[in-house]
């Protein structure tokens, strides 16, 4: 039986669901947005791209 050492949380490699970037762990400069209960990860240049459409999603209590 084999056995598999779980890696650290975060060490996981994210993938931004705009372009298809790939990175190691939870870059600092990225977004997580829920949709449908499910966590999307989007890249710097694919959040500052659609800043608008992210800031029209957000309830009045956070601007």
């Amino acid at each position: 039986m084999d056995q598999q050492t779980p890696e650290p949380a975060g060490a996981e490699n994210l993938v931004c669901s705009g372009c298809g970037t790939v990175a190691e762990g939870t870059p600092p400069t990225w977004i997580c947005s829920v949709e449908n209960g499910e966590r999307r990860y989007f890249c710097d240049t694919c959040a500052r791209e659609n800043l608008r459409a992210i800031e029209g999603r957000l309830d009045s209590a956070w601007w």
